[in-house]
């Protein structure tokens, strides 16, 4: 499980030096905020990170032996959570919009607020569907009753998913066809098991899925520029920031790109 930023960049080698040294230190300075053996952060992220951050936390709490807790769900779901004392250490949203907001309300160490990565959008299928979709004006079709994106309200990707179909010109003719999901995770289960025909979700959840999808052109929507911020009332600072060092560290670039970030 895991999150990320945008403060420059630090290879592993030199995380784990800096994380030595800050350990070494503690005596010395006992009020500075230390990461403990064995630690625990806990990570707000938005759905979308679910595959991706699971596989860089393992790796992150194997080089660092902090273990990394991580609460899944919908950006707004998430932002309001934090807005009534939710006890995060550091938030991954899916727009930089709610981090933001988050820092207008004093919520956030601005200092840590960045962009840290950009998402797509796909029509996603399961494998057994006799449905073939070449684009999203398909989704218009008389064949395709059902179709699950996740709540534009409160779901940054439901948002571009809305969007998506306007910018087709078919959002009047699918909008009685809608099935709402909470968050983009549950929005792909409507068509893993059957209650809707295709999804609109990430494409980080499409590309480790068994499904078949076809990315929507970006063009169709605003960009999905994803943000994530340290909390002001962790008590885990140091833990957060070698967290987010090791995210954008070319290792953990290259883990977000291969989920399609």
């Amino acid at each position: 499980m895991i999150s990320r930023l945008e403060t420059r960049l630090a290879p592993l080698a030199a995380l784990l030096l800096a994380l030595a040294c800050v350990t070494a230190c503690k005596d010395k300075n006992p009020a500075s905020t230390t990461i403990a053996a064995h630690g625990e952060l806990t990570v707000a992220a938005a759905s979308d990170l679910t595959p991706v951050f699971e596989e860089l936390g393992r790796e992150f709490e194997s080089a660092t032996k902090t273990k990394i807790v991580f609460v899944f769900g919908s950006t707004g779901t998430l932002t309001r959570q934090i807005e009534n004392g939710a006890p995060f250490d550091l938030f991954a949203a899916a727009s930089v919009s709610y981090i933001d907001e988050l820092d207008q309300k004093g919520l956030i160490i601005s200092d840590s607020k960045a962009t840290y990565a950009r998402g797509r959008i796909t029509l996603w299928m399961p494998n057994e569907t006799n449905i073939r979709l070449q684009g999203i004006a398909d989704l218009a079709r008389p064949e395709v009753q059902r179709i699950a994106i996740a709540n534009p309200d409160h779901a940054p990707y439901g948002l571009a998913a809305k969007q998506a179909l306007q910018s087709a010109g078919i959002w009047d003719r699918v909008q009685p066809k809608l099935v709402y999901g909470d968050n983009v995770r549950q929005t792909m289960q409507y068509a893993e098991t059957g209650n809707v025909e295709v999804a609109i979700v990430p494409l980080s959840l499409s590309i480790p899925s068994s499904g078949r999808w076809t990315l929507i052109p970006e063009e169709l929507h605003q960009p999905i520029d994803q943000g994530l911020a340290i909390m002001k009332t962790t008590k885990n600072e140091q833990a957060a920031r070698a967290f987010i060092t090791f995210l954008t560290s070319p290792r953990g670039k290259a883990t977000m790109k291969k989920y399609g970030f």
